[in-house]
């Protein structure tokens, strides 16, 4: 074979291994956009899927909530049930001659920027006590009617000249939070046995706003 040939014959070699490593190349290439595509689509799937799971979440969620809502609301009717029947007994033997209770009382002024919701209102001529009712009593909510009772009487323009007075009430009072209550001028009402009880000692000294 003459040298012309050889070379030739080399070219000849060469251009078919470019054929074949540009073939690969593309062969490669392909799979390469094969595995994009197909992982793009397995994102989207799992974005889908997992925004459908939030979906379902939230929905669950909200569900759940109402039902707490309920259930809460149910639970507070059951405990002020059990303290208005006795309530004003209770102040008539501390020697406030109180007759009259009533239940959720609610007030909304826009004018004022004052809105507020009493589980009790026990009155008489010349006073008023706010009673707030809760299962577990806690400190918060101490605080909590401490602002209500600051509100009342803007909110409550028929009762400026009474004598108002403050109550909480619970199943379960924490030791605590029942001597967080006394210091802040609250009568402590619970429930002990099929009974509802006043805590404060004879020396307490209930504040007045």
């Amino acid at each position: 074979m003459s040298n012309a040939q050889e070379i030739w014959e080399l070219f000849r070699e060469t251009t078919l291994k470019f054929q074949e490593t540009d073939r690969q190349f593309k062969e490669t290439d392909r799979k390469i956009q094969e595995l994009r595509k197909s992982l793009a689509e397995e994102r989207q799937a799992t974005r889908e899927q997992l925004q459908e799971y939030t979906r379902a979440a939230e929905q669950r969620s909200k569900e759940l909530d109402k039902k707490i809502g309920a259930l809460s609301n149910r639970l507070g009717e059951f405990v002020e049930g059990l303290i208005k029947p006795s309530v004003v007994q209770l102040f008539q033997e501390r020697g406030i001659d109180v007759h009259v209770v009533t239940r959720d009382v609610e007030a909304n002024n826009p004018k004022l920027g004052l809105a507020t919701q009493i589980d009790l209102l026990v009155i008489n001529g010349d006073c008023c006590i706010l009673i707030e009712v809760k299962s577990h009593l806690s400190q918060d909510d101490v605080d909590e009617h401490m602002e209500r009772m600051e509100k009342f009487k803007p909110l409550f323009p028929q009762y400026k000249t009474h004598k108002v007075l403050g109550a909480v009430a619970g199943i379960v009072i924490s030791d605590n939070v029942a001597k967080y209550a006394y210091r802040k001028g609250f009568f402590v009402i619970t429930q002990k046995s099929d009974t509802a009880v006043i805590l404060n000692d004879a020396q307490f000294q209930a504040k007045a706003w």
